[in-house]
């Protein structure tokens, strides 16, 4: 009886080893095939709501914590200054439109002038020169008594008259192509105004600053009477709720089994009875080691877990494929994440 306690014995204690020992491949496998991480956030994209104009804030729309929709009107700057430089603008813009009109009317009532001028240039042209030639074909005689003292200074008198008739007609051509330039500055100056208007009437948008998409609203601390303007300092921020994903940091030695586009499993601590399916997007290709930083600008993610020395882990970012209920979702709530691996339909595409 003994005997057949022992071996009972025995074979129970084996069943009990071999059990643990078959549980622990299966654990194994699993975490081998299937990754998690329980070192894993919450994140959405965030912006900084900056005035693109400075002034007072004449009315605030949004309150902390709110949810905006795309196009909501967020706060109003005192439009006032702005109102009245795109009123200044479009007066100098009326101003230059009437002078312009005055210009080419007088440019078209100078337009045969200018014709008529080229051609009188052209004509007293020709009688100096002819002038000039009977003149220079007649001073040799003189001397000779071929031809009389008076012939000499009548073709001289000639000469100058005609000298004179040029200068004048050069003089009625420069003022009439003077004219064709004065109106092409004004239409130069008139480009340059229609930017000052262009650029007022933006600033006076700008004063409305509204949302650019479906967000919350977050570090709002101002009220109505603040003065704002652009610089480094936000009014508040907005987080975008269209796009929400996980970034979870994984072993270095796991990153094996990882890759963009696998099927993920997402649970959010702040209501952990559900479970969202999400997807890999991709895998950090840099980080900065605790005790060796390489770059600014790059992550740093810490090698130690509590006082375990553990391997670099690398941030794989997971986007978030069914985001409600929505409340669920806040910025730098952990999560624990779980690389499901591809999906029939992508193993499909990526074995073909």
């Amino acid at each position: 009886m003994s005997d057949v306690r022992r071996s009972v014995g025995r074979f129970i204690v084996f069943g009990i080893v071999a059990g643990a020992v078959v549980l622990g491949i299966v654990v194994v496998r699993r975490v081998v095939q299937y990754p998690q991480t329980d070192d894993a956030i919450v994140m959405a994209d965030i912006i900084s709501v900056v005035p693109q104009v400075s002034g007072t804030i004449t009315e605030l729309h949004v309150a902390d914590n709110q949810p905006v929709k795309q196009g909501d009107l967020l706060f109003v700057i005192d439009p006032r200054p702005y109102e009245f430089a795109v009123q200044r603008a479009r007066a100098d813009m009326a101003a230059l439109d009437g002078e312009i009109e005055v210009t080419q009317r007088h440019i078209d009532g100078q337009r045969f002038a200018v014709a008529a001028a080229k051609a009188a240039v052209e004509r007293m042209e020709a009688q100096v020169k002819n002038a000039t030639d009977t003149l220079h074909r007649l001073e040799p005689l003189l001397p000779k008594e071929f031809v009389t003292p008076d012939k000499i200074d009548q073709v001289r008198t000639s000469k100058l008259t005609a000298e004179a008739g040029l200068d004048e007609a050069r003089r009625k051509m420069d003022q009439a192509e003077k004219d064709v330039g004065d109106l092409n500055a004004l239409l130069a100056k008139r480009e340059a105004a229609h930017a000052a208007l262009g650029k007022a009437e933006l600033d006076l948008n700008f004063c409305y600053v509204r949302a650019q998409f479906d967000a919350l609203v977050v570090n709002l601390h101002t009220t109505i009477g603040q003065f704002v303007a652009p610089g480094p300092t936000p009014v508040f921020s907005l987080v975008d709720t269209r796009v929400w994903y996980v970034v979870a940091d994984y072993r270095e030695t796991e990153l094996k089994h990882i890759a963009p586009g696998m099927d993920a499993e997402v649970y959010v601590l702040t209501d952990p009875q559900y479970h969202f399916r999400g997807t890999v997007q991709g895998i950090g290709w840099a980080v900065n080691p605790e005790d060796q930083p390489i770059v600014p600008g790059v992550p740093q993610v810490k090698r130690e877990l509590y006082w375990v020395h553990i391997a670099q882990r690398f941030p794989v970012r997971i986007r978030i494929q069914n985001p409600e209920p929505s409340h669920v979702f806040r910025v730098g709530a952990s999560a624990v994440a779980v690389i499901r691996g591809w999906g029939p339909d992508k193993a499909a595409g990526a074995a073909g």
